[in-house]
């Protein structure tokens, strides 16, 4: 903290002002690397502004908590906001965290500055700069009896403003440890700080955040998402179309949206949502926006608590009509699961090229071999084994012979299609078993076979653009996982055979024709137009 900053706040500069240029100083001075180890993304001043007006209005004492703080500008420009809208606010006492040493002395700079400027506006203000890790300190807050209807006694704040750090965290880790009951597998930090802050709120204090949208689904969030819907009543969210507008500074593609709500012990699922879009910074002031009833945007009903985040008419129309579906894999007797042969682990068992001699050779499937309606086998690819060997070994690693669907568990960023699935057939091999890689989801009936026009059918389905569109509401990134399929609605298992028996009767399974049948047959010409190619 002896380090000197040799930047001064300018005449009448607004806090917020000044510690964007502190935020600007301090990143010429650290690498990229250090600001990825300490999932540093600096806010841009026209998005700490949007945060800002966020707050309703405020009077009194006001109390602000602002975990990972970095330069203080998201508290900065809250203050600003309450202050020059003319809020009675008489006194302020801001808690800021932030464990990165190398930023200290930045962030003290601008908690000076601020009691200055609040000196001159009359009002009292208090700053605590606390270097011990947020999570940590604040264990507590996860112990048995810290619930919606039990506060823990230091849950006092009337505001939480952060742009948390973000970065994976191991199950090991102490902070995932302390956070157990809304963890699984290998949680993202920011979702720990997310909880940790609405623990910290006071009943009816508000929380604002920026944030990725990968909490939205998926098995690794969804007991955070059990306890943070229960916790707090979403009131907006705002959306940025463009991945590289929000940070451009820090070169950030991750899908961020902006989060406001409320900590209540009423009903959730009857409150309303505010969803409100821009392209990115430069529109932010003038954003679309659309109110929602709750649950028309979260699952409440269902295990997962899946959150659906429309961007469009188009995608309001068609999470209706999924809605209005009541069938799914489960109904149908049948089960997605992801391929067991993990790579590295079989290594001594694969072979890029079959080999005739002692050992049986059976095939092994891979991303490359599949694509949308198609499968090619073998493709010869260095580091790609198309063979695995058949013992008493990998027995267990192997599936019986018979018909699937297989579904890409990655995508590409670019990819203009998150879906992508692959009709597989019995009689494409031979072989009495077969291997299916570790980046293959697989859909089979546990009890029996899927029919001809089941596979072409439900294939069709997934690589639709109709279907393509639903995942995108709620899936922000590139994984397609086993458990969001599972809970996804299907149109009637009739309507899924009458379709695999056109293409059947088509005998083209081109993207192009896979559409306009679907389109034709849910009559979706109002929700969109065919693709031209």
């Amino acid at each position: 903290m002896t380090q000197t900053i040799d930047l001064q706040p300018l005449d009448n500069e607004l806090p917020s002002h000044f510690a964007d240029r502190l935020g600007v100083l301090y990143t010429k001075t650290v690498t990229t690397q250090h600001k990825k180890d300490n999932g540093q993304f600096f806010t841009p001043t026209e998005i700490a502004h949007f945060m800002a007006r966020l707050v309703t209005e405020t009077k009194g004492k006001l109390k602000i908590l602002d975990p990972g703080c970095g330069t203080v500008i998201l508290s900065s420009s809250l203050i600003e906001t309450v202050i020059l809208r003319g809020d009675t606010v008489k006194d302020i006492e801001l808690v800021v965290y932030e464990t990165d040493k190398d930023i200290l002395p930045y962030t003290q700079a601008t908690l000076d500055y601020l009691k200055t400027w609040l000196q001159g506006k009359k009002v009292g203000f208090k700053a605590t700069l606390d270097t011990n890790d947020f999570v940590l300190e604040n264990k507590d807050c996860f112990e048995q009896g810290s619930t919606l209807f039990y506060e823990p006694k230091n849950a006092i704040y009337d505001i939480v403003i952060s742009n948390p750090p973000y970065f994976k965290i191991g199950k090991d880790d102490k902070r995932a440890v302390v956070a157990k009951s809304i963890v699984w597998g290998q949680p993202n930090i920011y979702s720990i700080f997310l909880m940790t802050a609405a623990k910290l709120l006071k009943n009816g204090g508000e929380l604002i955040f920026i944030i990725p949208r990968s909490f939205a689904a998926g098995n690794y969030f969804r007991a955070f998402r059990e306890a943070f819907f229960t916790e707090i009543e979403i009131e907006q969210i705002h959306l940025f179309n463009s991945r590289t507008d929000t940070f451009n500074r820090d070169n950030v593609l991750q899908e961020t949206l902006i989060l406001k709500g409320k900590k209540q012990k009423l009903n959730g699922h009857l409150a309303n949502i505010l969803l409100t879009h821009s392209n990115g910074v430069i529109d932010l002031d003038q954003p679309t926006e659309k109110e929602y009833q709750a649950d028309e945007l979260i699952d409440f009903n269902t295990k997962e608590k899946i959150l659906h985040l429309p961007s469009n008419e188009t995608e309001d129309k068609v999470i209706k009509l999924f809605k209005s579906w009541n069938g799914s894999l489960h109904k149908y007797d049948m089960q997605i699961s992801t391929g067991p042969v993990v790579s590295f682990r079989a290594t001594e068992y694969l072979y890029e090229q079959y080999k005739n001699g002692t050992k049986t050779l059976v095939p092994l499937y891979q991303l490359i071999n599949t694509g949308k309606m198609t499968f090619e086998y073998p493709v010869f690819k260095k580091g790609k084994p198309q063979y695995i060997q058949f013992c008493e070994e990998t027995k267990p690693l192997l599936l019986p012979n018979k018909n699937y669907i297989f579904l890409r568990r990655f995508s590409a960023k670019d990819d203009k299609s998150r879906l992508v699935a692959t009709p597989y057939f019995v009689d494409i091999s031979q072989a009495e078993f077969i291997g299916v890689e570790n980046h293959l989801n697989y859909i089979y009936r546990p009890k029996g076979h899927l029919a001809r026009n089941e596979i072409l059918g439900l294939a069709a389905l997934l690589n639709s653009k109709l279907f393509d569109t639903y995942f995108r509401t709620f899936n922000g990134n590139i994984n397609v996982s086993a458990t969001e399929l599972r809970e996804m609605p299907l149109p009637p298992l009739e309507d899924i055979k009458e379709i695999g028996n056109q293409i059947v009767l088509t005998n083209n399974f081109s993207q192009p024709v896979v559409n306009e049948l679907v389109n034709d047959y849910f009559d979706l010409e109002h929700i969109f137009a065919y693709e031209q190619n």
